[in-house]
This record gives structure tokens, sequence and C-alpha cells, in this order.
């Protein structure tokens, strides 16, 4: 067997070569994965407000609306489908604007109106207020306030015609969930 000759400065290299690959440290951990833009928690306090519901008017036996609301976008946003048994249908967009630490809510009939109003939470309370311009043209600001209750979720809305000073009720929902 003929033996096989490799050069001394060779073998040092080799040798070195090998000892460092056993030394080296590891390679470093892939960066995690970034976190889906709507993820955080306030982007999901309203999630109590996701399902499918029978909307009753306060003190009513029979319902008002239908209403579906699901989480779409990613997760960005709400998206409010109400069919009223008076032929308003009504479609909403309710998300958390980050910039702005603000719930924004915009809200279109197919009567023609059009609702967006802005506000926050207070615990478990989502209270949501802008200006809302009434057919006979005059400016009314209206409130909209929407909290948990038992399994259902309660809608509470007020107007007022004097900038704020005094305020009417508007309509009083509870929302339960519809029954299949």
């Amino acid at each position: 067997m003929k033996r096989l000759w490799i050069p001394r400065v060779l073998t040092v290299l080799l040798l070195g070569f090998a000892s460092v690959a056993k030394t080296s440290p590891p390679s470093p951990a892939p960066p995690a994965a970034p976190a889906a833009p709507c993820s955080g928690p306030e982007h999901r306090r309203l999630d109590f407000w996701v399902g499918d519901w029978d909307a009753f008017d306060a003190g009513a036996d029979k319902p008002s609306a239908r209403v579906k609301v699901e989480v779409v976008l990613g997760g960005c946003a709400l998206r409010e489908v109400y069919e009223g048994v008076d032929g308003l249908h009504g479609e909403s967009f309710t998300s958390y604007d980050a910039s702005r630490k603000l719930w924004h809510q915009t809200w279109v009939t197919n009567r023609g109106d059009l609702l967006q109003i802005d506000g926050r939470f207070d615990r478990d309370t989502l209270t949501l207020q802008g200006p809302r311009v009434g057919p006979d043209g005059r400016v009314q600001i209206v409130r909209g306030v929407w909290k948990p209750q038992g399994d259902g979720v309660r809608e509470i809305a007020d107007r007022s015609s004097d900038g704020g000073k005094t305020w009417q009720p508007w309509f009083d929902i509870s929302f339960k969930r519809r029954q299949h």
C-alpha cells in the first residue's frame, strides 16, 4: 500500500481548521417573526361584540334586526352587517387606530346615512362620539356606548342638537345570540 504524502503546512492548516470548527460559537437563531399588525390586546377589546345576533329594542319581545359582527382584515377591524325588519340595512367597520390611540367606526346605510364616530374604552365599555348631519341639514352630535351584558351586548345611543349641553335618547338595543 502506497502512503499518501501531505505536506506539513497543509496538515497544520487542516488540523487548525478542524479545531476552529469544533470551538466556533453556534450560529445565531433566526430572527423572530414580527407580530401581526393588529394582534395586540387593544385591538381585541371589542371582540365581545363578535357573533350572530338578534337585536331587540329596549322593552321589545321580538327582534328588530339581525346583526352579524365578524373580525376581518387580519384582525384589524370588525365588520357589522345590520338587517332591520323595517328594511333598514347598514354596515359598519370598527377598528382601533393605534396612531391616534382611538377607536373609530364608520357606519353607512341603504338610506344614505353616513356616521363617523371616535372614542375610547373605559374599563369594559366603549363610547364613540361624533357629528351627524340630519335629514334637515342640521348637525347633531351622536354618542354610542357598547358594553357586554350577561352573554350579550347592549348598545345605547343618544343625540344632542345643542353641542352636547343636553342629550336625547336615540336608541337602546340589546344583542342576544341568535338561536340556530
